[in-house]
């Protein structure tokens, strides 16, 4: 009679069984011969669980590897191998980063579990400068059906080979216990075969493979001496055998697999703050896996680790888990369990930020609105610059921020004008600088920044330099003179997992004078300005702006003159005085300064404004206007000038427009007659100047000036004498 007892594999089973098969993996030398300019990913499956496995066939070593789900997909899960660290960011994008690189011919591999079945996985690899190596995409196969400890019949008829050239197995846990329990898993023997387990001479069980020559058993290892070498060998029914072989755990201090340990975690703080680190532990059952989740205030996993409890009944991941910068803030849950028990444990993520801006998207494409949002102090001025991967302006502004503290900002890109890339917003409030990245028609990478403290220092002072980069980066920090040579040699700031870091400069040997640091990684590179020791209040100040008017969200050149290395304070105050703005202003060398950090914020009171430059008890106003656009959005002003001798007089006409369009002038004379048309093309700033000529037989009278583009117009009506 046939025996009926095979059992099948139930999803939950399967999953658990890719878990423990995961956790087991370590990374994969493939022979030289099958190396290809790429990158190789493949997925397997089962359900909404599947295992990644990345293959660096490239000559570029993998740094960074990073994965996002199609639309309507979202992550519940993720896991990593030993030495990886995996955080999801809020766009939902996983970025797995590792101290160690996937060098050419190794492998790694992911395990990831989404909310829905038959996930397409979109993937992107980097290189140790951050640079893309290749992306793509990939479907889970599904995994085949392993059938485990299957019960030998007469239908396992034992023709062909057992062992073949690629039979493998592994032995889990890999460093066992005398007479703890083990499982053996294998792949690619002979299919629908009977097999021997022995440890050394002596027989554990019998099991068969399935039709794919897979097999999951498991066996009780004898009570043999500790720490000894063992051999663990699988025989077919031709004698044919493969082995490995493992040195035995020492079993001291170990805990009866039969005595049932409560799970416990030490206790933590009840709060933790953006960019510090977790350290979870505890104690358990020995021999148990422990697998902890944390997940955040919008009810969404976004760390899953696994570690093992030793033989002491003690259990702590040795990586510290770090807080992103970008993490959602509120209530945190920590979920514990080993299979028996488990364990809740609630934190509040806080921050002692001041401004929590983000993008609504982690990546805009060309000619999409980009949109900013978040929160900053309130009822203060907040500066908002946006550039494009290349360092250009292309859009700022100072905005009152409201008794809610909540901020909007928006920027249109222009299709096939604006770089692709990724983009910085750049927010200043309150001497607080914060960095934002987002993609502009690509996933952003992170950028080299850096920022001080402070801009001068005394040399009794240490200068704090904190810095924003790539996880675990190394980075060199050079500081050039006032006159321009190095200074000492160059020091090496190492990153943390969360990307950032921050060094304290010694000034105590620093001369007087303007220096700059420079922090570089292969080729990137970022510098700032930093000053040392300079004079307070010891000269006249001479400034001034370079025009005389402005508009709303137009940029302020301010340009003067004092004592050389002189520190300089300078505040813009609207026609109620309030201070819109506060700078440290320094002149160089000779004396010379030059600001431009200065704006009229976009929704600017019009009327007279001022800069204030003081140092000590000097001081000095500089006063200019503010006027609107008007409801037309293009602001228009006309002034006659003198010709030079021999040739007649000209009108200027300024005119400011809310656009970067071509500007078209029409000069009307009181009869309605068209006397002259022209047109002039606007700079960045939106600004554009043009002259009409006054010619001898151009008669004196009222005459109106017209001004349009292709959606707006506005005129004025000018006097002419």
């Amino acid at each position: 009679m046939k025996n009926k007892n095979i059992i099948n594999m139930s999803p939950i089973r399967m999953i658990s069984i890719l878990t423990i098969v995961l956790c087991s993996l370590v990374l994969i030398l493939i022979p030289s011969n099958v190396y290809a300019q790429e990158l190789d990913v493949k997925s397997i499956g089962l359900d909404e669980t599947s295992l990644i496995t990345l293959t660096n066939n490239s000559s570029e070593d993998v740094k960074t590897f990073r994965i996002w789900l199609e639309e309507d997909f979202n992550f519940k899960s993720f896991k990593t191998e030993k030495g990886w660290i995996g955080e999801k960011n809020p766009q939902g994008v996983i970025i797995f980063t590792s101290s160690e690189s996937i060098k050419m011919g190794q492998s790694v591999k992911f395990g990831i579990k989404a909310d829905k079945q038959n996930a397409i996985i979109n993937w992107k690899g980097l290189n140790q400068n951050n640079e893309v190596i290749k992306t793509g995409l990939v479907k889970s196969d599904n995994l085949p059906i392993v059938t485990q400890n299957q019960i030998i019949n007469e239908k396992f008829e034992n023709t062909g080979n057992t062992i073949l050239l690629k039979s493998t197995f592994k032995v889990i846990p890999d460093k066992p216990n005398p007479g703890s329990t083990i499982r053996l898993v294998g792949e690619n023997f002979g299919a629908s075969q009977k097999f021997s387990f022995y440890i050394d001479a002596q027989k554990i069980t019998d099991f068969a493979t399935n039709e794919n020559g897979e097999f999951i058993t498991t066996g009780v290892i004898p009570n043999l001496e500790k720490e000894q070498r063992v051999d663990f060998k699988i025989i077919g029914y031709d004698q044919a055998e493969t082995k490995i072989s493992i040195k035995l755990g020492n079993g001291n201090n170990r805990i009866s697999e039969t005595e049932n340990i409560k799970l416990t975690m030490e206790e933590i703080d009840n709060s933790i703050k953006i960019g510090e680190f977790l350290n979870i532990n505890g104690k358990g059952t020995a021999g148990k896996s422990v697998i902890v989740k944390i997940v955040n205030s919008e009810k969404n996993t976004i760390i899953t680790k696994t570690t093992q409890i030793d033989s002491t009944g003690n259990w702590e991941f040795l990586d510290s888990i770090s807080i992103p910068f970008d993490a959602v803030l509120g209530e945190y849950s920590i979920l514990l369990e080993d299979g028996n028990y488990n364990v809740l444990k609630k934190i509040d993520v806080v921050t002692n930020k001041i401004i929590l801006i983000n993008p609504t998207k982690i990546m805009f494409e060309s000619g999409e609105l980009m949109k900013f949002n978040g929160t900053a102090i309130p009822n203060s001025s907040l500066e908002l610059i946006l550039e494009d991967n290349l360092g250009n302006e292309k859009i700022s502004d100072v905005i009152q921020v409201k008794s809610s503290g909540f901020i909007e900002f928006e920027y249109q890109s222009i299709e096939n004008d604006d770089n692709e890339g990724t983009w910085t917003l750049i927010a200043i409030q309150k001497g607080v600088k914060e960095f934002i990245y987002v993609g502009h028609g690509e996933l952003p990478t992170i950028p080299l920044n850096m920022s001080f403290d402070k801009k001068n220092y005394q040399k009794t002072e240490y200068a704090v330099i904190e810095v924003i980069g790539n996880p675990l980066d190394k980075l060199t920090l050079i500081i050039i003179t006032p006159s321009g040579a190095v200074k000492d040699e160059s020091t090496i700031i190492e990153l943390n997992n969360n990307g950032r870091g921050s060094h304290k400069l010694d000034l105590s040997s620093y001369a007087s004078g303007i220096y700059t640091a420079v922090m570089k990684k292969n080729n990137l590179q970022s510098n700032e300005k930093f000053s040392v020791g300079l004079q307070i209040g010891s000269g006249q100040i001479d400034a001034q702006t370079t025009q005389d008017q402005y508009t709303f969200g137009e940029r302020i050149l301010l340009i003067g003159k004092s004592k050389p290395n002189m520190l300089m304070t300078g505040k813009l105050i609207d026609p109620d005085g309030i201070e819109i703005k506060k700078i440290e202003i320094i002149s160089d060398m000779e004396g010379i300064f030059k600001e431009e950090n200065f704006k009229i914020p976009t929704d600017a009171k019009t009327g007279s404004w001022k800069i204030e430059i003081t140092s000590g008890s000097n001081l000095n106003k500089v006063q200019f206007e503010v006027v609107s656009t008007g409801q037309d959005g293009i602001s228009i002003k006309a002034i006659k000038e003198k010709g030079k001798p021999g040739y007649q007089p000209n009108v200027k006409i300024s005119i400011i427009s809310s656009q970067k369009v071509p500007m078209f002038i029409e000069i009307i004379n009181e009869q309605n007659e068209l006397v002259e048309k022209m047109k002039c093309n606007t700079t960045k700033e939106f600004k554009c100047e043009t002259f009409w000529s006054i010619s001898k037989d151009t008669l004196p009278g009222m005459y109106t000036i017209k001004v349009y583009d292709p959606t707006n117009s506005s005129q004025i009506a000018f006097l002419l004498e």
